[in-house]
């Protein structure tokens, strides 16, 4: 799999809503179905430029995931960003916001364009999240080429307060550091609304997300810690012992709407 919220579009740091839900959809790309699934998103881009327009959704975004080997799980990453759980479970009128895109196009082609997408990729997996914190700064916008670090977490069912309160109240201040001193663009931590339960391969994701690789490779992917107290070790430690960090994704933005 691979989630964080951050993936999508950091709306505080442009200042929009202050809450954010997340529908990410993971695909499997086979090699030789890659041109045709470049064509499927090039035709859905605009698609969701007129779900911004008609207030369906907030943003999407199109993302390509790292290591990205055929046998390695996922290739490519869709976001799609609301500000209201509500239009994120309905989804709104995709074929109404179809005919604004393409107005040329009969329905029966437009259906026959939709449905067809499935030929191209393999929606693996789809996952409804809530952001609940984040690190941000003013003026922050998304370009194609940055770089997110997708960190999936599992937590125990009866351990969600624990772990939330240590990322928020540990770990949080660190990142917003890091955004601060320049070392990474935004940090986001949340919780998967669905699927949810003890049996998910995971329950959370955090995400750090950088200009462009050289900066995520520069270290600006570990935390400045700098001089730590005892104390702050002990809560270092015992933050990190209230999830399972399942895997990390390395994902690249290609396409952006606003």
């Amino acid at each position: 799999m691979a989630l964080a919220l951050i993936l999508s579009a950091p709306l505080m740091a442009q200042g929009g809503p202050d809450k954010l839900y997340v529908i990410f959809e993971l695909m499997r790309v086979d090699n030789e179905q890659e041109a045709a699934y470049a064509e499927t998103e090039n035709f859905w881009e605009k698609i969701h430029q007129e779900r911004v327009k008609s207030g369906d959704i907030i943003g999407w975004d199109w993302w390509q995931m790292m290591p990205g080997g055929e046998d390695q799980g996922y290739q490519y990453l869709t976001v799609t960003l609301f500000n209201d759980p509500v239009r994120m479970f309905d989804g709104g009128d995709l074929l109404a916001n179809a005919k604004k895109a393409y107005p040329e196009m009969s329905e029966q082609a437009l259906l026959d364009k939709l449905n067809g997408a499935s030929e191209t990729r393999d929606l693996a997996v789809r996952i409804f999240i809530e952001e609940i914190a984040n690190a941000s700064k003013e003026g922050m916008a998304m370009q194609p080429g940055m770089v997110a670090h997708i960190n999936m977490m599992k937590v125990p069912l009866n351990g969600f307060a624990t772990y939330e309160t240590a990322e928020k109240e540990v770990f949080q201040p660190f990142h917003q550091a890091a955004v601060d001193n320049g070392h990474r663009e935004y940090w986001a931590l949340g919780r998967f609304m669905v699927p949810y339960g003890s049996a998910t391969y995971a329950s959370h994701m955090t995400v750090d997300m950088f200009k462009d690789m050289a900066q995520a490779l520069s270290g600006g992917g570990a935390l400045a810690w700098g001089e730590l107290s005892e104390a702050q070790q002990k809560a270092i430690t015992d933050g990190v012992a209230t999830r399972d960090q399942k895997f990390q994704y390395v994902c690249r933005l290609l396409k952006v709407v606003r």
